[in-house]
This record gives structure tokens, sequence and C-alpha cells, in this order.
């Protein structure tokens, strides 16, 4: 972490003058260096961003993280040779997002770490680029970069990496008293599988540590290389080191073996009186030889002696040393010189060659031969740290695009079919968005309200897995022929098979559009608008280049967590999601939890968002629409609340909250 733009900024993250040191320190031994830029970044910030790019890029990292679609583009401008890597937080979790991801001009995808085995290995076998896995660490309840629940509650957003950890706090159900903790997963650990995940083609694990400590960071690695070098998996004694260092109530791996459910759930227990925490394998070990050197020497009569290193990128060091004196008795033996030079212990290199000519009748002191062997290493040790230059260039915003000057337009989205009517139709919205599932399984319902003029769009749940994808394209097939013409993209994987069924692309908040950066690159992708992320205030979209339509979600509950576990199954033991679920915090606040696409959940607000009494506000920024965004409501309260903002009604919730609008995260 550099800066303020990554995912754990509440870690200690590197000074400038730490950072070069640092990427110096590991050009050195052959260690890649990746740094984090893996936040959402308002326009405003971008040029800070840029700035940062242009420092890391100096420093000779070898590659950056990134969330932000806008950053991703600003990263491609400003340091259009270093590789970008789309973070975990891009929320990619099928092959077409991660051909997506490529198509823009990432290196490599860290994949969502919801996925099991089979989605894994789908993915590696026809993946364009190399596939990195999270294997050890703390689990989020909610699906990276889809979690909204510390910024709504809170104001501390985790899109933007001040995350305060909601999922690691009590709740109850119903009502009841939060005394238990159905959002706290259990630390992630994959290490058993390690040898698995390398033969199906992941090209690098991940290991969670920036908010932990130097022993924990070093007993799971020390174990992960272990075993990795050793091809074996993990002992019982080796996990159960890893549980004393740092666990929450042991470790999970249901995602990736498919087998979900309350076992993965867990708190981080207080340590016994008197436990000691192990200190970290090797730590008073001498530098490891990571580096492979090859030595030349030659020693001729008159001629100073020449000795040249080079190491595994072909770097070549060249030295010179003492004239040879004749000998007195017998030729220096050329097994001898070899013998000297392999001797590299105390440094980063380990010597894998060594060949000698020794003229006949010359000899030198082996005091010499170290002396060259020394001064060749720490030349070649110069030559390493040296960053690899890459071109550099000035960040530019672009153009600003003239704000719309009409009113914005309404669209409502629905969670049922059955919240739809005759009623609600009849006050013209624009677009009304219904989930594909909802909109194939209730043709019935849906046939006479087609018929109105109102033009309706498929939402397609945020996640689909490749297990899933048949499934969807035959949604979206039967939706089409029943004509429906748009459809809301909730990620990155999404934009394929729409755009193969020539529908209209709509960006959902999923894809979180943060800044003008992102919208160009998403309008470049094929999108006519896109749903502004709910994490910006009212100002910050003022200020905004808009260059195509944006909505704005102004109305509902908003979705806090997208979770890959049913809560409710979680509790009931059996599925009972038609039934009303709400989770209950220490405030006693109530959120429902509601079914979603593959039996995944959704937590929403306690409170609904509502702006129709600050219409002003959102009219004069610039939308092409607003959207009202109904979950628990019924069809009666759906027409009510529409009505209210075509100010045709006095609607009013009790207890609302104004979102993130007129505050900052």
């Amino acid at each position: 972490g550099y800066g303020s733009f990554n995912a754990r900024r509440g870690a200690v993250g590197f000074t400038r003058e730490e950072l070069f040191s640092a990427c110096e320190y590991c050009r050195v031994r052959g260690v890649m260096v990746y740094a984090a830029l893996n936040t959402l970044l308002s326009d405003r910030e971008l040029e800070q961003g840029a700035t940062l790019v242009g420092e890391l890029t100096e420093a000779g990292v070898d590659a950056v993280l990134v969330q932000d679609l806008g950053v991703l583009r600003m990263v491609r401008m400003v340091a259009p040779d270093l590789p970008v890597h789309a973070s975990t937080q891009m929320s990619i979790h099928s092959l077409d997002g991660v051909r997506q991801a490529h198509a823009l001009g990432c290196a490599r995808v860290v994949l969502a770490r919801e996925l099991a085995r089979e989605q894994i290995a789908y993915i590696c076998k026809a993946s364009p680029i190399p596939v990195e896995v999270f294997v050890h660490g703390s689990l989020c309840l909610s699906h990276s970069g889809q979690c909204y629940m510390s910024a709504v509650v809170g104001e501390r957003s985790g899109n933007r990496g001040m995350c305060a950890g909601p999922c690691r706090l009590p709740y109850g159900w119903e009502g009841r008293p939060a005394d238990t903790y159905p959002l706290s997963l259990s630390d992630l650990s994959l290490l058993p599988h390690l040898l698995e995940l390398r033969d199906m083609g992941v090209a690098s694990i991940k290991i969670e540590g920036r908010m932990k400590p130097p022993a924990y960071v070093a007993a799971v690695t020390h174990v992960a290389a272990t075993v990795l070098a050793e091809n074996r998996e993990p002992s019982e004694e080796e996990m159960r080191a890893l549980v004393r260092v740092f666990s929450r109530e042991g470790f999970t791996d249901g995602y990736y073996i498919h087998r979900q459910g309350p076992h993965m759930f867990g708190v981080r227990q207080p340590d016994p009186p008197g436990t000691s925490k192990p200190l970290p394998p090797g730590e008073t070990a001498p530098e490891p030889q990571r580096v492979p050197v090859r030595f030349a020497c030659l020693l001729t009569k008159g001629q100073p002696a020449l000795l040249g290193a080079e190491d595994d990128r072909g770097r070549t060091a060249t030295v010179r040393g003492l004239v040879p004196n004749p000998a007195y008795d017998h030729t220096l033996p050329e097994a001898m010189v070899n013998t000297q030079l392999y001797k590299t212990g105390g440094t980063p290199y380990r010597c894998v060659e060594a060949r000698t000519e020794v003229e006949e009748g010359l000899s030198l002191p082996l005091s010499a031969i170290n002396a060259m062997r020394r001064e060749a290493l720490d030349k070649l040790t110069a030559l390493r740290r040296q960053p690899e230059k890459r071109p550099l260039n000035e960040y530019k915003a672009g153009l600003k695009h003239l704000t719309r000057k009409e009113p914005p337009a309404l669209t409502i989205q629905v969670s049922r079919a059955a919240q739809l009517s005759p009623d609600l139709l009849a006050l013209s919205p624009a677009l009304i968005y219904l989930p594909l599932w909802e909109l194939t399984e209730h043709r019935d319902i849906l046939a006479p309200l087609l018929d109105k003029g109102v033009p309706f769009g498929a939402a397609l749940p945020r996640v689909v897995g490749d297990h899933e994808t048949r499934a969807v394209k035959d949604m979206l097939d039967k939706a089409v022929s029943m004509g429906v013409t748009d459809a809301l993209v909730g990620s990155l994987g999404q934009f394929a098979m729409c755009r193969a069924r020539d529908m209209t692309l709509r960006g959902d908040f999923g894809l979180n559009a943060f800044n003008a950066q992102a919208l160009k690159t998403l309008k470049q992708m094929g999108l006519t608008s896109a749903t502004l992320s709910f994490e910006l205030n009212l100002a910050q979209i003022r200020d905004m280049s808009l260059c195509l339509d944006t909505e704005l979600i102004v109305y509902g509950r908003l979705p806090l967590m997208l979770s890959e576990n049913c809560l409710v199954k979680n509790r009931a033991g059996r599925c009972v999601c038609e039934n009303v679920n709400e989770l209950t915090d220490r405030t006693a606040a109530s959120f429902p939890v509601l079914p979603t696409y593959g039996c995944r959940n959704v937590v929403y607000n306690c409170r609904k968002l509502f702006l129709a009494d600050r219409a002003e506000d959102y009219r004069r920024i610039g939308l092409w629409g607003v959207r009202l965004l109904f979950t628990t409501e019924n069809p009666r309260e759906c027409v009510q609340v529409a009505e209210r903002y075509l100010e045709r009604g006095s609607y009013e919730p009790n207890g609302y909250t104004r979102g993130l609008y007129y505050r900052s995260v």
C-alpha cells in the first residue's frame, strides 16, 4: 500500500523513501513488487492517483492492482507499459469476466474468493491471462466490491479502503437480541489444496496479510512455500500452528469444495492468558540464496585476473583483480578457484556454475579470489537495484461534457413481478427493470403489461458463475422473444452475452461507476447508460463530466451485502426465503435479507432512501434518469412512491435516510 488509494488504508503504508528502498531490496532478490491501487477514486482524486502511479513506476513496481475502471484507464494513460492486475474488488467470477478484463488491458486477474474448484479450473483452462487466487486470510461475507454496508451505515467505505467490519459484529433475527455472529466468516485457507491449484493452472496464490503482524505473514508464507517446494500437503501440526497465529474458530474451504453452510462461520477468540505467539519461522536464519548466478574466471600470465558474474536475467558484471604470481611448486588448481566462487553464503546469490581457466605455472591467493567474488556480486547488486525504465505520460482528464439541462426521467426497478400493476404502468415510467428470472418465470403475469407501451429491461444478477451462464443465456433468449430490449448488467462478465443478443446495455450500480474516466470506459464497452455509485455525493456528481446517460437511485432500501452463503438457510436449516427474514443489530435496527439468483442473499438497509422532497437537488446535476428501487414494498405502496416522485402525492416512509448524497465516504 502506498498513498491513500488502497483497500487497506488502515494499515501502515510505505513512505516514498521506504517504497524506493523496498523495491530495490526486492529487485536484488528477484522478488516481484505489486502495489495496491484498488479503491474507487473521485474525479478530483484521479490527478493525485496519477502522481502516485508516476512514483510507483519510477520506484520500479512490477504491477498495480486496481478495482476502479476509471483508475485502470488512468494508469494505462499515465504508464502504458506498467502491467495492471484486476483486484478481487473488481468482482470477477467468470471466464467472460476475465476476458473482459483482458480486453480492458489487465495482465492478470485475481478471482473472486467465492469460486469452487471446478469454476477455477474452468477459468484457468481458457483464460487469456494468468489467474491469481486467494488462498489464506480474512473472508468477507459479501462479494468483494459489492459490499456497501460500512459506507451506508457508518460512512466508512470498503470500496474506499476504510471498511469498519460490520460483518464481524453481533446480530439477531426477527427483533431478537444481537447475540450471534451470522455474518462473520471464518478465515479462508486453501493451503491443503495448493498442489491441486497448481495443477489446474493457477499462476499465483495470494495471502492476505496487510493488516496482520509480521509473525502471521511469515508463518503462512513459510507453510505455503514449503509445501509447494516439497510437493506435499501441509501437516496437521503446520495447520494447528497457523490456527494459533490467527484464525476465527479455525479455517474454511467451504466455497472451494462447494460445501456452504453455518460451519463456515466463526469469530476471533481471545488468546488464553499466558499464550505466546510462535515466532516467525527462520526469523534469525541467514539470507536466503534466491538468485542463481554463474561465474567465469580467467588467470593469464602478466594480466590482472578476470572474473565475470551473470545472473538469471542476463545481467553481467566483470571485475579485475591482482596479476597472478608465478607458482612456486604447482599451478593453482582450477577446482580450488571454483570452490571459492561457490562460497556465496550471506548474499542473495546462489552459485549454480563456476568455470575457471588458469594458465600453467600461475597462482593467486585465495583471499584475492574471494575479494573478486565479493566485488563482482556487489556490482551485480548495483545493476539489479536499477528499476526498469518505463515511459510516463501526463494525465489528462479530457474535455468536460455539457451537462443535461432537462429534468431526469423516472425509471423503476422491482424485485418481484407481483409488484407490477396497471396503476404503476399508468404513470408512464421511462423504463421498468425486472429481475431476469422473474421476467421469464411469470410470462403470464407480464404479457398483458408488456403491451402497455412501457419499455422493460432485464436486470441481470450481479453474480453469474460459469456453471450458471447457460441458464442465464436461455433466460435472456426468452426475454428477447418477449420483446425485452434492454439489459441492466452488474458485472464485467455479462457484457458479452448481452451484446450477442443485440440488447441495449445499461450499467447497474454493481459496476461501481465513481468517476468520469470510468464512464468513458463503460461507454467504450457499449453502455447506453450507467448507474452512478450511490457512494458518491450530489456535489461530486454535479462536477462530473458525464459522457453518457447516467442514472441515480433516489428511493428504496439500498443493497448492503451480496452473500454467496444463504443466510436464511444457515439460520433455519432449510430454505424459507419466502418468509420475512430480518437481521437485527445492536441498536435494534432491522435489515431485510432477501433471496437473489443462485440461492444467494442480499442484505438491505434498515431504512429507505428518500429524496422526493429534495427533488431540486438531483434534478439539476445532469442525470438522464432517477430510479426507484422497490424491494419490500407491496404493489399499492409502489404506486404511492412513484406518484410522490412525480409530485402527485404525499407519501413519506416511516424513518428514512438521505443515503450518502449529502455526506462523504
